[in-house]
């Protein structure tokens, strides 16, 4: 009777950690890229806590240009009855009680200016969002980038070490039958120590990448992280053309729409400066009670007279040199964007050129070179200096491809930093 129930509960404990299993192995990111860039879309606090402040600043923009809450005055006149009493705070004791309701109101064309000053400001901290996501998201496919260098590098450096071993074996035979000198097995010895050594090094870094790569998706530093599978695919030569990206820049660059939202917001001040020269208003109803009635009423308009006119004149030129400042910090920002766009295009060029090149020519040169020295070894024809060497050609041109790829998509990421979207 109890192996029965031991059985059940061997199956339904089975049961239960089968989809715990399969949700622990989904929420470890760094596969690919994309579930990298959504998982921070949704835990980075950098960019949460800019869209709060967005939504803030909207929620300033509904409320610019209200008009403000009236005023309540109460004055008791008369508070001793001309001596026959004592004072008194009561309305109907005291000799009167005017109540007065006051509410102020801006020039024509004030409140307008000042909604259109916070709907500016609410559209720069939106530009503000989307550059923050720029550059999280530009931070976050180079370290991806980097992570597959230095994981590939791993990988040809094991390669490559698996080979040399090889060749240690091949001089040993030959040192043991008189072919070779001592010094070959030594040498390929040492060469191995050497790649154990730069694989200690990209290890370091590996370690290094997966922490800053955790800290931008807000997770532990020690967090594990999947490895890095496959890199982006690069747009077309015909997706990468400057004329077409350049205009792209000029309408989605975040910091562009920025300095846009800041030179509309320097304009509207400019406006409300001038129209401070004009008085603001104020209207208010007096009621005044006697006893238990109200006997009279008032109506009130007040005016204020804009009659400091050397001050207005220093706000109007300040206004006017905030809105032109606003325009060359545009300017100047404009500049280094294209700039940066012209030198990310040349540098993805490059570096798609170098890889074609690796891989037709310098690679298949450097393999044939090899097997032609391994031959060469083995026949007593070449010394193992020229066979190591041929070795190292190898490593270095697949290294080179990988450098040239990985140097491709960072500067892919930079690109999409410009424009502010995907390509």
């Amino acid at each position: 009777m109890k192996r029965p129930g031991r059985v059940f509960l061997l199956l339904l404990a089975s049961i239960l950690i089968q989809p715990l299993a399969v949700l622990a192995g989904e929420v470890i990111p760094g596969r690919n890229l994309d579930g990298l860039l959504e998982y921070a879309r949704g835990n980075n606090p950098d960019y949460s806590a800019m869209r709060y402040e967005a939504e803030a600043a909207d929620e300033r923009a509904m409320a610019a240009g209200a008009l403000p809450d009236p005023k309540l005055r109460t004055e008791l006149m008369n508070i001793t009855r001309s001596g026959d009493q004592n004072a008194t705070l009561s309305p109907s004791r005291v000799g009167s009680t005017k109540y007065t309701v006051l509410q102020e109101l801006p020039w024509f064309g004030k409140r307008d200016l000042q909604r259109k000053i916070a709907e500016s400001e609410a559209a720069g901290m939106q530009g503000q969002v989307r550059a923050t996501w720029s550059e999280l998201s530009t931070r976050i496919k180079s370290t991806f980038a980097r992570l597959y260098f230095v994981q590939n590098n791993e990988r040809l450096l094991r390669e490559i070490l698996v080979l040399m071993q090889r060749l240690e074996k091949v001089a040993q035979v030959r040192y043991e039958n008189g072919l070779a000198p001592q010094q070959d097995v030594i040498r390929a010895q040492v060469e191995q120590t050497a790649m154990r050594n730069e694989l200690i090094s990209l290890d370091n870094e590996r370690g290094r990448l997966s922490a800053t790569m955790n800290a931008l998706l807000a997770r532990p530093a020690q967090a594990a992280l999947a490895g890095a599978e496959v890199l982006r695919p690069l747009p077309s030569p015909a997706a990468l053309d400057y004329s077409g990206l350049e205009e792209r820049v000029r309408l989605r660059n975040p910091q562009l729409f920025v300095e846009d939202a800041k030179i509309k917001s320097a304009e509207n001040s400019r406006d409300l400066t001038y129209r401070n020269r004009y008085p603001d208003f104020m209207v208010g109803v007096s009621p005044t009670q006697v006893q238990n009635d109200v006997k009279e009423w008032a109506i009130m308009f007040e005016v204020n007279i804009p009659l400091q006119q050397a001050s207005r004149r220093g706000k109007e030129r300040a206004s006017e040199s905030m809105l032109s400042a606003a325009r060359m910090r545009k300017a100047a920002t404009e500049n280094q964007v294209l700039g940066d766009l012209s030198a990310n295009l040349t540098g993805i060029d490059a570096a798609r050129r170098t890889e074609r090149l690796i891989e037709t020519s310098l690679l298949p040169q450097a393999e044939l070179s090899f097997r032609s020295a391994l031959v060469g070894y083995e026949n007593g024809k070449v010394d193992f200096a020229t066979l190591i060497e041929a070795q190292r050609q190898i490593l270095q041109a697949r290294q080179n491809r990988l450098q040239a790829q990985t140097e491709a998509r960072i500067r892919l990421a930079d690109i999409e930093k410009l424009l502010g979207e995907e390509l």
